[in-house]
């Protein structure tokens, strides 16, 4: 209150009532504080930086009314103590907003505030305030030292807020034209108003969850244990594998689960390894798993995934080196073909859009075995392979024994179709071994007495051909054409030659035999007279596909066949495809493929060996085919029953679903060591899939087949007995046409 004197000259306005301010003019105290709160009062939020003050009129010479909403001695607002601020309370309208004026810095408006606001009128109330004491306002009642709010958006209009003015002065006249003001430098646009904490989190969350779940392959989920040559150990960690199964990469969600692939860098190389076994250890309540490594690949720099991938491990990681989860890049690059001759069967498990190829020259080179329980797709899926095989080697030779006949639907538009109709294998084709199994049906000691008879006869039959007689060297088993009647002549003509009647018997067992057999029309595709002619290039040439003429595939029914001849026939089909091999090596190669559905009938194993021809000549090709050129695809649903030795030769397996143990037990010794951690998912496989593992793949894979189209699908599906059992019509029709067919042996 010291400087009162400077300010008011004419005296201290709480002893002069009124003062003299200009000559002629006589001013109230309270008309000067009226003027100057109407000429500074402050702007609304928002308008305060960027609008121009109005014009003020000037001051009235009689004493103003209070302003509305006040009662009579109201002090003025924002003096004595509890009065409440201007604009806060009654039912005033709000004043609309003031024109825009420059920018003005914050702290020049409260200092023009402060030099303007008036100080020195203070009311008596019963508790006089000490003036020089500064006065503590709630924040509500100071306007001017609240924050001020980024200004809105362009196109929004922000009205004016309530309880920003001290009062509100009656609405100015419209504004004179002012001079244009020198353009001020434009204010970037101000960001959105910040949400709160909690709400801006969960926007953050669902635009940036499929960025977070990508990222998550970068992160390692474990680390290596135990390294021990191909097989080794790593630790996982269960909330990483929890938290990958949320992740948007199909391969990564199955990351360290049973048969999924992890990676392990070691130094600029990545080693892909498939997940054997799982095994939870309690104390730390980590994952340990057994792992087998698959291969290597170097790292791309950009992406950092796996490229040129290849078999085997060069470089071994050390105990705690870090283990991440193979990706779907990762994977494409896997399994993507390296250059080779390959056929596409099917995708990628669990991928959509990674393809599963099959080298052609791998899996034919070293025989291929395609095993799985009735019911899952089995003949469809063989179907589908080698199909997939004659698109992409249209000038092939493959030979197919179908037992069933189901494949003849599948291949009647790309391949040859034989059946007892129209095979016509010459009998004479037949080895001394193949003889004695249709000749000869005794055991023990006579067998062997039946089989020297039937060794000395036969090679007489076959020397009285005329292209015997250039030959040097003629034995039993040379492919050289004879009459059954000369073979039954020269049984006749050794039993004359003995002494004794009592011995004939070995020879009338075996000439009877052949008499029986060439009366029986069921034999006459094999043993009919009209096949004496030399034929055998013409036979080769229809069988084997020499030229294929665009159908490289025969299929060899065998369903017509009478049982007790089935395997010899297939032994002798199976022997002519090894020896053309054999004989054709100075010619130029043309590999063979020999396919045999029910492998398990014509290769059993030691238990259910019957000592038949086929099972040895398979059990040969199996062992030696690959030298010479000879491919060999096993077919089976009992893998159990096949031949050890057979299977093992198989460096390809397509394994389906096998419900029995046992056939899943003599696969696992089968499989390749790096496949075995995919074997625990074979009784959980659905129809169409399989996994394949050997020399035909990059790495084991678990592959859901393609889709076949109708017309190249066996006949193997199964009837729907809910629709089939509810049709009639027909049937007397259909019972006389099978009975037709049944009585004449032929289809």
């Amino acid at each position: 209150m010291n400087d009162m004197g400077s300010r008011f000259p004419g005296g201290h306005p709480f002893r002069k009532p009124f003062e003299r301010v200009a000559p002629g003019e006589r001013r109230s105290i309270t008309d000067e504080k009226d003027a100057a709160e109407q000429a500074h009062a402050p702007r609304p939020v928002g308008e305060a930086r960027f609008a121009s003050p109005p014009d003020v009129p000037p001051p009235s010479t009689e004493p103003p009314a209070p302003p509305s909403g006040y009662g009579a001695g109201a002090p003025p607002a924002g003096f004595g103590a509890g009065a409440p601020p201007s604009g806060f309370g009654g039912s005033r309208p709000v004043a609309p907003p003031a024109p825009p004026q420059p920018p003005q810095d914050n702290a020049a408006q409260d200092n023009a505030s402060q030099d303007h606001a008036p100080q020195d009128h203070v009311e008596v109330s019963p508790e006089p305030v000490e003036a020089d004491a500064p006065v503590e306002r709630p924040l509500a009642e100071r306007p001017l030292e609240r924050p001020v709010a980024p200004p809105a958006p362009p196109s929004e209009v922000m009205p004016a807020p309530r309880g920003e003015h001290r009062y509100d002065p009656p609405a100015p006249p419209a504004p004179e034209p002012r001079e244009p003001i020198a353009p001020v430098a434009r204010t970037p646009e101000p960001e959105p108003e910040p949400e709160p904490e909690d709400q801006a989190a969960s926007h953050d969350e669902d635009e940036e969850q499929p960025e977070q779940r990508r990222s998550e392959a970068h992160k390692a989920i474990g680390e290596v244990l135990q390294i021990a040559g191909s097989s080794s150990q790593a630790r996982l960690s269960a909330q990483r594998l929890v938290e990958c199964q949320q992740d948007a990469d199909p391969s990564v969600q199955l990351a360290g689960l049973v048969g999924s692939q992890i990676k392990v860098r070691v130094g600029k190389v990545w080693l892909l390894a498939s997940v054997r076994t799982q095994t939870l250890d309690r104390q730390t309540g980590e994952i340990i798993a057994e792992i087998d490594f698959l291969g290597e690949g170097s790292e791309e720099k950009l992406t950092g995934r796996i490229r040129n991938f290849t078999r085997g491990i060069t470089h071994y990681p050390v105990p705690g080196a870090e283990v991440f989860a193979a990706t779907n890049a990762d994977l494409a690059q896997v399994y993507a073909s390296d250059g080779r001759s390959n056929i596409q069967i099917g995708k990628v498990f669990p991928t959509k859009e990674i393809r599963a190829g099959l080298y052609i020259d791998a899996m034919l080179g070293k025989h291929f075995a395609l095993l799985g329980s009735t019911g899952t797709g089995k003949s469809t899926s063989a179907a589908l392979i080698l199909h997939r095989i004659c698109e992409a080697a249209p000038e092939g030779h493959i030979l197919m024994v179908d037992p069933h006949g189901e494949y003849s639907a599948a291949f009647r538009g790309t391949g040859q179709i034989f059946d007892v109709g129209n095979l016509k294998v010459p009998y004479w084709l037949m080895n001394f071994e193949e003889h004695c199994e249709v000749f000869i049906t005794n055991e023990g000691s006579d067998r062997q007495a039946d089989m020297d008879i039937l060794s000395k006869c036969l090679l007489k039959a076959r020397s009285k051909n005329r292209m015997a007689e250039g030959m040097s060297r003629l034995t039993v088993d040379s492919p050289i054409p004879y009459l059954l009647s000369d073979l039954t002549g020269a049984i006749q003509d050794e039993m004359g030659k003995l002494d004794k009647a009592t011995n004939t018997a070995p020879f009338l067992r075996v000439k009877t035999k052949i008499d029986e057999i060439k009366a029986d029309p069921r034999y006459q595709f094999m043993f009919s007279g009209m096949l004496v002619a030399d034929t055998m290039q013409e036979v080769i040439q229809r069988l084997f596909r020499l030229p294929g003429n665009g159908s490289p595939i025969s299929i060899v029914d065998v369903s017509g066949v009478p049982s007790e001849i089935t395997s010899t026939v297939v032994a002798l089909l199976s022997r002519m495809v090894f020896d053309f091999a054999i004989w054709g090596r100075d010619e130029k190669t043309r590999p063979i493929l020999l396919v045999c559905e029910e492998a398990h009938r014509y290769v059993p194993n030691e238990k259910n060996a019957d000592r038949s021809s086929v099972g040895r000549i398979l059990s040969r090709i199996a062992k030696e085919g690959r030298k010479y050129g000879i491919s060999l695809g096993l077919i089976t649903q009992r893998p159990s029953d096949l031949a050890e030795g057979v299977l093992s030769q198989c460096g390809t397996i397509l394994s389906m679903r096998l419900n029995n143990e046992r056939d899943q037990d003599f696969v696992k010794a089968a499989m390749p060591e790096g496949a075995r951690g995919f074997l625990d998912t074979i009784p959980a496989l659905r129809n169409r899939e399989c996994i394949v593992c050997g020399e035909g793949t990059a790495i084991p894979m678990r592959v859901t087949f393609d889709d076949l189209e109708e017309r190249k699908r066996p006949a193997s599906e199964d009837p729907s007995f809910s629709e089939l059992w509810n049709e009639t019509g027909g049937e007397e029709e259909a019972v006389e046409r099978i009975v037709t067919r049944w009585r004449a042996q032929h289809r």
